[in-house]
Order: structure tokens, then C-alpha cells, then sequence
């Protein structure tokens, strides 16, 4: 409890901060979504972003040079998410790798008493023990076309909430009474989406596995919201509820502040 005190009074020293002209030309150059957002929200999103960048190890990776552009415009994209959330800033993220571009993970996987070693290609990952990684290549990607509903910020971000309770299930941390309608909601759009059935803006990489299809609604959710609540109104509610934002009911994007819906 001391301890909790004493973080929240020093968040709330990072919070009070003047926020600097030059990290707010590259927000409003970077964050379509921060144009949407109404006046109070957008003071609200860049005390979050203060207290992210001091509390958060960003790492360049790959020979990538770390730079105020690449912090600043990650930091805001994850504040998105937990815009709402009370005093939340992902509690179990410490680093936020990032890679120029395609970056190739490592998987071990058994085969009985066999051990064997194969790497994948990635754009961004989520790992376990505190850290998200990322391709700025990738990011620089979802900058150029907004609207598309791929942000991979985020996606890994959404797993980064998922597993706040030791499990990267597709189900983050609810109140009591929420699960119910959550499981039986995502779940019977998850299986839509694996079996191809009716109109579907979601990504198909979202039909790969329970947590991956929350992380992929979560894109859509902010990047598409009105498409997906014409198509998924009970996915799209259920979303609402959790992240306490009402995407849909953004103001429209202007010329020139990023992609269009559709």
C-alpha cells in the first residue's frame, strides 16, 4: 500500500508536466487516432504518454537507432487502448524491443523426446516475462494507411492486457459478472471467423487462436469501429464495455490526418 501510494504521487508529479512541443508534432503528425479523440481525451492520452515513456525501456534492436520519433509515436499508440484505465500502464511491461523491420523469433517445439528449433518471421511479439517487441518498419506500415484495421502496436499491446492474469487466453482480467456474456460473445465470433461464416472485417490471422483473435478485434476496434459495429454490434459492445471508449462515436477523420473508414 505505501508503495502504491508513493508511485501514484509520483505519477501524478509525471502527469502534471508541460508536454513537449516537438513530441506533440510527432503525435499529431504519426496518430490519425488522435485526432478523433475529443479535447479532454487527448490531454488525458498525453499525460498517460509522459508517465509510459518515463516508466517504460525502450530498446533499438537490429542496429535500429533509438529516437524520440519511434518512442513517442509507439508510447501514444499503446496509451490508446488504456486511455480509460485508471492509473494503468501495463504493470507487467517493462521493454518495448524494437527491430528496422522483420525481425525472426525463435520457437522451440518437442516432438515426443526430440527437441526441435525453427524461427518464423515477425512484425511484432508479446513476450511473457515483460516485454513487447516490435518492427518499426511495420509501424511505419499501419502509419501510412490508418483505417485499414492492422495496428500492430495495438495488437501486441491487447496481448500485453490479455495476459494480466497469467494467461494468454483472449480473455483479460473482467469484473465477476463480465465473463459470462464475454466467453460466450467472443467465443461464437471466433469460431465465425475460423469457419468463414458471413461478413467479417477482422483479419483471418485472428482464427488462429483464441488470444490472437482478441488481439486482432482490439485493431479492429479502434482502427475500424464503425464497420465493425455495423457487422459485429454484440463484438463490438462487448469491446466497448471493456476498454470504456465508444470508438464509433469519434469525430471523423479530416484530409490529411490519416485513412478513411470504409
Amino acid at each position: 500500500m505505501v508503495l502504491d501510494f508513493f508511485r501514484k504521487r509520483r505519477r501524478d508529479e509525471i502527469r502534471d508536466r508541460p508536454f513537449p512541443e516537438e513530441w506533440l508534432a510527432i503525435v499529431e503528425r504519426n496518430v490519425a487516432m488522435y485526432h478523433r479523440l475529443s479535447f479532454h481525451d487527448r490531454q488525458e492520452l498525453l499525460r498517460k504518454v509522459l508517465v509510459f515513456l518515463e516508466e517504460k525501456n525502450f530498446e533499438g534492436c537490429g542496429g535500429l537507432e533509438m529516437t524520440d520519433e519511434i518512442r513517442v509515436t509507439v508510447a501514444a499508440q499503446a496509451c490508446i487502448p488504456i486511455l480509460r484505465f485508471e492509473d494503468h500502464y501495463y504493470p507487467r511491461l517493462r521493454s518495448i524491443l524494437v527491430y528496422p523491420d522483420t525481425f525472426v523469433a525463435r520457437r522451440t517445439r518437442r516432438d515426443g523426446w526430440v527437441e526441435h528449433e525453427d524461427h518464423e518471421a515477425m512484425l511484432g511479439e508479446a513476450w511473457a516475462d515483460g516485454a513487447v517487441v516490435l518492427s518499426w518498419a511495420s509501424v511505419e506500415s499501419d502509419l501510412r494507411d490508418a483505417g485499414d484495421a492492422r495496428n500492430v502496436v495495438v495488437h501486441e499491446f491487447a496481448h500485453q492486457l490479455d495476459a494480466e492474469d497469467g494467461a494468454h487466453d483472449g480473455t483479460p482480467p473482467l469484473p465477476f459478472r463480465a465473463y459470462g456474456p464475454w466467453v460466450r460473445i467472443l467465443s461464437a465470433e471466433y469460431l465465425e471467423l475460423r469457419e468463414g461464416r458471413g461478413p467479417h472485417v477482422l483479419d483471418d490471422y485472428g482464427a488462429k487462436n483464441e488470444a490472437e483473435f482478441f488481439a486482432v478485434a482490439s485493431e479492429t476496434f479502434f482502427e475500424r469501429p464503425e464497420k465493425l459495429l455495423r457487422e459485429h454490434p454484440e463484438l463490438y459492445a462487448e469491446l466497448c464495455q471493456y476498454y470504456r471508449q465508444d470508438p464509433a462515436a469519434w469525430a471523423p477523420l479530416k484530409r490529411g490526418e490519416g485513412g478513411e473508414e470504409g
